[in-house]
């Protein structure tokens, strides 16, 4: 099973660091005015890989 990229959107603040880094990736929810996974798995690792060392509160982690 491959790994996917998750979001605690409890911990997101919507600062929009990871949508910046991964577009292809992230993307900003205007309603909940937080970031989301809009491409769990199969995405460019180095820049999730980026957008998970960026982000300010942490809230972005692989799972298996």
């Amino acid at each position: 099973m491959a790994k996917r990229v998750v979001i605690d959107t409890d911990e997101c603040t919507g600062c929009e660091t990871c949508v910046e880094l991964c577009s292809e990736v992230f993307a900003f929810n205007e309603d909940e005015e937080k970031a989301e996974v809009i491409m769990a798995e199969g995405g460019p690792e180095d820049c999730i890989e980026e957008a998970i060392e960026s982000c300010p509160v942490e809230c972005i982690s692989w799972e298996e």
